[in-house]
C-alpha cells in the first residue's frame, strides 16, 4: 500500500525533471511543433483503456513496447536460450547458461548485446527464422499478460516495438498470432546468409516508423524499462513523429498482478509448434536440464534396449522401474483376442509419437504391424514391431494394408503425423474401406523435459528424446469397436463421413478438438515442406 504514493511521487518528480531538462526555458509545460500541435508526450500511469473510451482508441495507432507492455516476465533469457539450443546446439546453450551469472550483473542493454552475440554468431538465417516461426510462438503466448493483450485489442492499428529482442525473433509471432500491423526492432547483421552476432544501426527503426509520420499515436509500455534508458526508443521515436502522443506506463508492481492468458483466449489457436525443449527454459530449469543430460543419455539407451529386445511381459515392469509411466483404460480381453479370426483386427488411433503402435502392441500383449509414412530407416530398424512403409499411391497403400491384415492385426494412425496440442488432425478415410469394423484407441502422452516429435532433420532421434524424459507417461484407452458401414436417414455414409465419426469419438474421449488440418498443413507451417523425410537418415 505504501508503494502507491511513492510511485505517484516518483512519476511527478520524473515528469518535472524531464520537462525542465528536455525543453528550453519558458517552454517546459509542453513542447509544440510549428503547427501548434503538441509533440512532447505526456506520461500517464496505467493502461490506455482505463482513461479513454473505445471509439477514441479505434482511431489511434498504438505503439506497443513488446517487452514492457505485452510480456509478463522481465527476463529475456528463456527466448535467447531457445534460439541457442534449437537453432544452434546444446553446447551453444551451455555457453549462454555459463555466462548467466555475469549477465545478471550487467545492464539490460549489455545483457541483450551479449546474448545476441552468443546465440546468433554463425547461425544460418533460415535456422533462426524456422525457430521464430515454429518454436518461439508457444513460449511467447504462455508469457502474455491478459491485461496487456486487452489493451492491444482496443486498437485497430498496433505497431510493435521490440527494444531488446531482435525483430527476427518476434515478428512472426506478433503478426500471425497478435495481428500487429508492423513490427520494428533491432536488426542483427548478416554476412552471406549467416548472422555475425552484431546489431545494425538503430536508423532502421526510425526509417520504418517514417511510414506512420503524422498519425495520432499512443505509447504503451512499462515504467521499469522506460526509466532505465535515458533515451528510451518508445519515447524517442514517437515524440518526433506523432501529432499528439500520450505514453501510458504500467509499474512493475502492477505487472506482477497480471494474469496469464488462458488457452481459450489465445488470439489464434496454437495447434502446431516444434522444438525439443518441452518446458520454459528459465536459468534454474535450464541448469537442471544440463545436469540431467548425462544420465538421460544412458537412460534412453537402456530404455530403448529394453523395449526392443525384452518380451512385453518383462519390459513393462522394468520400464516402470526406470520411470516410464503407462496406464491402460478398458484393457482388452486377451481371451477374445486370441480367438481365430479370418482377418486381422484394425486398430485406429490418434498420433502422439512414433511409439503409439508399440504401446498398443504392449497393452495387447501380442505382436502387431504398423503402417508408417516417411519414417527414417533408424526408426524402422529399432522398431520392435513390423512396420509397413506407405507410398502416396492410394491403390498401392490399400494393397499393402490388406495384405498385412491377412497376416494379423494392424495399427494405423489416420492423421498421418503427430500433434502435440489437444487437437486431432483430419483422418484419412482409406482405413474405412479395408474392414467391416474398426477398434478405436485413444492415446495421450506427457513429456516434461523433451518433446519426442520433430519436423526437422533429426526425426530419427524422436524416440531417443522421448525416453530422455525423467518420467515419460502414456495413457491408452481402448474404445468400443465401430462399424465402417453406417446408414443414416436411409443413406449410406461415405467413407470420409465414417472417418470423421471415428475422429469425433476419439476426440470426445480425450477432450480434444477435431480439425480439418492435414499432415501437409502442419509441415508447410512448421518446416516449409510437405513432410517427406530422407529415408537414408
Amino acid at each position: 500500500m505504501a508503494s502507491r504514493p511513492f510511485s505517484k511521487s516518483f512519476f511527478t518528480f520524473y515528469r518535472f525533471v524531464r520537462q525542465r531538462l528536455g525543453n528550453p526555458p519558458g517552454q517546459h509545460d509542453q513542447q509544440r511543433s510549428t503547427s501548434g500541435i503538441p509533440t512532447y508526450p505526456e506520461i500517464i500511469e496505467g493502461c490506455p483503456l482505463a482513461y479513454q473510451d473505445d471509439d477514441q482508441l479505434q482511431n489511434q495507432v498504438l505503439i506497443l513496447d513488446v517487452e514492457g507492455g505485452l510480456l509478463r516476465s522481465q527476463s529475456l533469457f528463456p527466448y535467447f536460450i531457445l534460439v541457442a539450443i534449437e537453432a544452434g546446439s546444446f553446447l551453444r546453450g551451455l555457453i549462454l547458461l555459463c555466462l548467466y551469472p555475469l549477465l545478471s550483473c550487467l545492464t539490460q542493454e549489455v545483457q541483450s548485446r551479449v546474448m545476441i552475440m552468443v546465440c546468433f554468431l554463425g547461425l544460418r538465417v533460415e535456422n533462426v527464422t524456422r525457430v521464430s516461426q515454429a518454436t518461439l510462438p508457444k513460449h511467447f503466448l504462455e508469457d502474455i499478460g491478459r491485461e496487456g493483450l486487452e489493451v492491444v485489442r482496443g486498437f485497430k492499428r498496433v505497431v510493435g516495438l521490440s527494444r531488446m529482442i531482435p525483430r527476427v525473433m518476434v515478428e512472426d509471432f506478433l503478426k500471425e498470432y497478435i495481428g500487429l500491423e508492423m513490427v520494428v526492432g533491432r536488426e542483427v547483421k548478416m554476412v552471406r546468409g549467416r548472422y555475425v552476432g552484431l546489431l545494425e544501426m538503430e536508423g532502421e527503426i526510425k526509417l520504418s516508423l517514417d511510414k506512420l509520420e503524422g498519425a495520432e499515436m499512443i505509447g504503451f509500455g512499462s515504467s521499469s524499462s522506460y526509466f532505465s534508458h535515458s533515451d528510451h526508443q518508445l519515447f524517442t521515436c514517437c515524440k518526433v513523429r506523432c501529432c499528439a502522443l500520450e505514453v501510458y506506463l504500467v509499474t512493475p508492481q502492477q505487472k506482477r498482478h497480471w494474469s496469464t492468458l488462458p488457452r481459450y483466449q489465445y488470439p489464434r489457436p496454437l495447434i502446431f509448434h516444434d522444438g525439443r525443449v518441452a518446458f520454459r527454459p528459465t536459468p534454474q530449469a535450464t541448469l537442471a536440464m544440463f545436469m540431467w543430460l548425462p544420465l538421460a543419455v544412458l537412460l534412453t539407451m537402456l530404455r530403448t534396449l529394453i523395449f526392443v529386445n525384452v518380451p512385453y511381459s518383462i519390459s513393462l515392469p522394468i520400464g516402470s522401474a526406470s520411470g516410464v509411466t503407462t496406464r491402460v483404460i478398458n484393457s482388452p480381453n486377451h481371451r477374445a483376442l486370441a480367438q481365430p479370426n479370418p482377418k486381422g483386427r484394425l486398430y485406429v488411433c490418434n498420433h502422439r509419437t512414433l511409439l503409439d503402435p508399440v504401446y498398443i502392441s504392449v497393452m495387447l500383449n501380442k505382436k502387431v504391424s504398423a503402417v508408417t509414412y516417411s519414417v527414417s530407416r533408424v526408426s524402422e530398424l529399432l522398431s520392435p514391431i513390423h512396420t509397413i512403409r506407405l507410398t502416396r499411391n492410394r491403390d498401392e497403400d490399400r494393397r499393402r494394408m490388406e495384405h498385412s491384415l491377412q497376416k494379423g492385426d494392424l495399427v494405423i494412425c489416420p492423421e498421418g503425423t503427430t500433434c502435440r496440442e489437444p487437437y486431432l488432425l483430419r483422418f484419412s478415410p482409406l482405413f474405412v474401406e479395408l474392414v467391416d469394423e474398426v477398434y478405436p484407441v485413444a492415446l495421450v502422452n506427457w513429456s516434461n523435459m523433451f518433446h519426442g516429435t520433430s519436423t526437422g532433420r533429426s526425426k530419427y532421434m524422436d524416440h531417443f528424446y522421448y525416453f530422455m524424459n525423467p518420467h515419460p507417461a502414456y495413457i491408452i484407452e481402448f474404445m468400443d469397436r465401430m462399424p465402417t458401414h453406417m446408414v443414416i436417414n436411409g443413406r449410406r455414409c461415405e467413407s470420409y463421413e465414417v472417418a470423421n465419426m471415428v475422429q469425433g469419438e476419439i476426440a470426445k474421449v480425450l477432450g480434444f478438438r477435431p480439425t480439418k488440418l492435414t499432415r501437409k498443413d502442419k509441415y508447410m507451417i512448421l518446416a516449409g515442406n510437405e513432410g517427406v523425410v530422407d529415408i537414408k537418415q
